[in-house]
């Protein structure tokens, strides 16, 4: 729902013509480039450093309305025309990220060249752009930046075929090695996005290991050169590195109104003698359970549907099927502990729950304010943000004949936004 449509009609530039990084009215069109943007990382290190009130992934952080790596995403695809845009994901990520946009989610793998090799494996144009996400000051400096990538890299003039173009800055301060100072004139720091030939880039990610794909390219016997990089493209590693991109990313973007995310949850489930019954994470007195695949917690199943439908991500069975044996027997409590610790990796936070228990049979006014306590455990907020109601239907309907439990929740959620953590580390 996201995809930026915007198309620019650039003149094109000669194969072995000059153009400096600072040139913007010139990018080669019409050459046959897929975009791969790498985003399926597990932000560790970010996320031990920002405030233990956030637990965002730095991918997921908000500009605007938008998550970074869709700002990433839709800002380059509008620069040059792609033949193929890939953005690498986590497994778990993955169908979620597909739900924002039309471009292709590939799975990643345990590290970033194993997420590389994955997408590389859908790629079938000449050359390929690999871009981190993490490096997202290239909203602002993008066009310059692949503009003298695709200008080096077709630049027919050069004594020996190019196979990677990377851009690099210098190294500012006294540097030392294994104890040794070393002539910092020598060293260089290596950046993204890089422009690679395709099948040159394939064949050393099968042979060599590295951590960007110049250095594996030329582990591998390639030809790299190398542009200016620029220092907005300082990679986010650390909460503290967001302070020197905000005004950036700010300024790329329209301001943005905070929303209210709002999401409905029902849930039913006929009795079963002889289970332990249990509603809101709380064991109810009672000579029946709930029949159910898991544990059958009708009210902790009904809030997780709620926080799923105001985040967009589907619903309980797509993540928890009742098929899957994995799930035979589940305490409820986990499985929405799952769920909200994605709701807030990926940048939501809670406002307020409202959830209504409509039964015959037990009696639960003694419970509501355990349950209460138990789910503000499980999801690490406030008492004050959930409010529990219990009624019956006077004895209409399956309810009201003691066949069953019906649950209603409400849940409203907010953003978390890339200025918000940015000034928590300041």
């Amino acid at each position: 729902m996201y995809r930026n449509k915007t198309t620019q009609s650039l003149p094109p530039i000669k194969q072995g013509s000059s153009v400096s990084c600072g040139d913007s009215t010139h990018l080669a069109q019409g050459e046959s480039i897929s975009l791969i943007l790498m985003a399926a990382g597990s932000s560790s290190r970010f996320t031990q450093t920002t405030p233990k009130t956030h637990a965002i992934k730095k991918q997921w952080l908000r500009v605007g309305e938008k998550p970074l790596w869709l700002l990433v995403a839709d800002t380059l695809s509008a620069i040059y025309p792609f033949a193929q845009i890939y953005i690498t994901a986590s497994e778990q990520e993955a169908p979620y990220m597909q739900k924002f946009c039309s471009y292709t989610i590939v799975v990643g793998g345990d590290s970033r060249q194993e997420s590389l090799q994955n997408a590389m494996q859908c790629v079938n144009s000449e050359w390929v752009l690999v871009s981190d996400v993490a490096r997202a000051g290239v909203v602002a400096v993008g066009r310059n930046i692949i503009t003298a990538l695709i200008a080096t890299g077709l630049d027919s003039s050069l004594e020996s075929r190019v196979d990677c173009v990377a851009p690099i800055l210098e190294v500012p301060d006294t540097s030392i090695y294994d104890g040794t100072y070393v002539d910092r004139s020598k060293l260089s720091r290596i950046q993204t996005p890089q422009l690679s030939r395709t099948s040159t880039l394939r064949s050393a990610l099968e042979s060599k290991q590295g951590t960007d794909e110049s250095s594996i390219i030329k582990a591998n016997g390639g030809v790299v050169r190398y542009i200016q990089g620029d220092r907005a493209l300082e990679k986010i590693t650390l909460a503290s590195d967001l302070l020197a991109l905000e005004q950036v990313l700010m300024q790329e973007v329209p301001s943005w109104t905070r929303a209210t995310y709002v999401g409905n949850g029902l849930d039913v489930h006929s009795f079963e003698v002889g289970k332990v019954m249990k509603l809101g994470g709380v064991v109810i007195e009672s000579e029946l359970g709930f029949k159910a695949h898991s544990d059958g917690d009708v009210a902790l199943h009904s809030l997780i549907d709620a926080i799923l439908g105001a985040m967009g991500a589907g619903d309980i069975g797509e993540w928890f099927p009742d098929s899957s044996s994995t799930w035979a027997g589940a305490d409820s409590a986990k499985l929405l502990e799952i769920v909200w610790d994605f709701a807030k990796s990926v940048g939501y936070e809670l406002y307020n729950i409202d959830l209504t228990i409509i039964a015959q049979t037990p009696r639960l006014s003694t419970y509501k304010q355990p349950m209460r306590a138990r789910i503000a455990e499980i999801l690490g907020v406030p008492l004050s943000a959930i409010n529990i109601k219990a009624t019956t239907t006077e004895y209409l309907g399956f309810i009201g004949r003691a066949e069953g439990v019906c649950v209603m929740s409400s849940v409203c959620l907010r953003l978390v936004s890339f200025t918000e953590v940015a000034q928590m580390c300041r």
